[in-house]
């Protein structure tokens, strides 16, 4: 079993940058697959973006590409998520999740196994 930990949310204006972590705790790191996914109000909650065990592969959501990177520092057990260029649209609650599925990039929610509490990112206009 693995406990995460999100921080790194916060009130930013249009156009500007947050970095988001996810400290992991508990079993190996490199056992998982790790994502981000983000659920707005109103909304349900949808895949962000998601990286192997080794950083070997990554996937985003069409929306975020180009301007959020996920990465991972196995030596800390942290998954990272940089977002740039941010927009009123993605202001959400951001959660990072862990699945089994190693090798193999997951975007589905019921397809990861553990899950933080969430962090709050707000975009203003």
């Amino acid at each position: 079993q693995v406990q995460l930990v999100e921080s790194g949310g916060g009130l930013v204006q249009a156009g500007g940058s947050l970095r988001l972590s996810c400290a992991a705790s508990g079993r190996t790191f490199t056992s998982y697959g790790m994502g981000w996914f983000r659920q707005a109000p109103g909304k349900e909650r949808e895949f962000v973006a998601a990286i192997t065990w080794n950083s070997g592969y990554t996937r985003y959501t069409d929306s975020v590409k180009g301007r959020f990177t996920i990465s991972r520092d196995n030596s800390q057990n942290t998954v990272y998520l940089q977002m740039s260029s941010l927009k009123p649209e993605d202001t959400a609650v951001y959660y990072c999740a862990a699945s089994h599925s190693r090798v193999i990039i997951r975007v589905v929610e019921d397809e990861y196994d553990y899950w933080g509490q969430g962090t709050q990112v707000t975009v203003s206009s």
